[in-house]
């Protein structure tokens, strides 16, 4: 996927400095520009901003903050459990954890973030799945939910839940991406779910258990 213009990114960083400078690099093929937001909250995203990368250990209110600005933004931080990453998660927000994404991860995120994905790196997944397992151990609710899809929406459902869009689903499933958005959409009805972050947080069991 690439775009027809680079990107440009603003760095929120209220608790301490950005921890990658050299990004992006000169050959990245989608971030071009990144600029810094002064701190303390509120952060003023200048116009031509096209995503806001927030670096902040409770990111909860800034990111609400930032979100009615209407620009798409992309929390860094340290927590680690489901509660953090679903509250983040449903402000629209993708999520990577420190230490688990690389630089190339981090752009990917951006990209997708201007065109509707939630990212999130494989440690928020993974705390999501757990907060979800250790809630519905005796539990029939989940299974119950997915029993509802057919074999090929739960293929689908797995791979929304990892962060990709139709289209990459598609790739993955060789479908074509209308094929895919019609799936989604009996998925949407069948879990009663709003829509993706809504149906991904039902399909790992965090809505329900976290009460979001």
């Amino acid at each position: 996927m690439r775009t027809s213009r680079k990107l440009s990114v603003a760095l929120a960083c209220p608790e301490g400095t950005w921890p990658h400078p050299d990004w992006p690099a000169p050959d990245d093929p989608y971030v071009g520009r990144v600029v810094s937001l002064r701190p303390p909250p509120p952060f003023r995203v200048p116009g031509g901003v096209d995503v806001v990368v927030l670096r902040c250990a409770e990111p909860v209110d800034s990111l609400r903050e930032l979100r009615a600005g209407g620009v798409p933004v992309i929390v860094v931080g340290p927590q680690r459990d489901a509660e953090t990453i679903v509250e983040v998660f449903r402000g629209g927000a993708g999520y990577l954890v420190e230490g688990d994404y690389c630089t190339c991860m981090l752009s990917s995120a951006v990209v997708g973030a201007t065109i509707g994905h939630t990212y999130l790196s494989p440690a928020a997944c993974a705390a999501l799945r757990e907060g979800a397992r250790q809630v519905t151990t005796e539990d029939t609710a989940l299974e119950r939910l997915r029993g509802q899809l057919s074999p090929r929406e739960r293929q689908i459902m797995e791979l929304l839940s990892t962060g990709l869009g139709a289209q990459e689903i598609g790739l993955r499933l060789r479908l074509s991406e209308k094929t895919v958005r019609n799936n989604l959409s009996n998925i949407y009805a069948k879990l009663d779910a709003r829509g993706g972050t809504d149906a991904v947080l039902r399909w790992l069991g965090a809505a329900p258990v976290l009460r979001v």
